[in-house]
């Protein structure tokens, strides 16, 4: 005899609790870690193109640009794959440095978020971290930062 199971122990649901559409903690690094991305062209340029992939499914929600990488929370409701999105970032935030190529390292890192929690941690490591690096004193003085959309 077959017992219908459900697909998630019940008390996992509320720990892994699954945003829809999934939320994504990205990360990608410069070439070498070449510090290219701290300033004002960047900045715009990449708040333009989050801006802009809302139209392919993609909306960002908080950022944190470093001189040698960039921390975003996304979420993916697109037919694409997140690769494919994140080589269009990293090609057109190109166009604004003016180092030649190659300006990336290979991939980057993704992590799904499950729960509020664990967004809250990590958005509170990522919005410490120009402090960590000696940057700026106060998190809140970081210029290259921001929220596109509410997540």
């Amino acid at each position: 005899m077959l017992v219908n199971m459900p697909e998630v122990p019940p008390r996992l649901d509320v720990i892994f609790h699954k945003y829809d559409p999934p939320l994504y903690f990205v990360t990608f690094n410069t070439h070498h870690r070449k510090r290219l991305l701290a300033n004002a062209k960047i900045h715009q340029r990449l708040v333009q193109f989050c801006r802009n992939g809302e139209e392919r499914g993609i909306s960002v929600g908080r950022y944190v640009i470093m001189p040698d990488h960039i921390h975003l929370f996304l979420s993916n409701n697109s037919d694409g794959t997140l690769s494919q999105w994140v080589r269009l970032l990293k090609r057109d935030l190109s166009q604004a440095i003016p180092n030649s190529p190659p300006h990336w390292q290979k991939g980057f890192f993704d992590h799904l978020i499950r729960n509020s929690e664990r967004y809250s941690e990590k958005w509170n490591y990522v919005y410490q971290n120009p402090v960590r690096a000696g940057l700026v004193r106060e998190a809140d003085d970081w210029l290259w930062q921001g929220e596109i959309e509410a997540l």
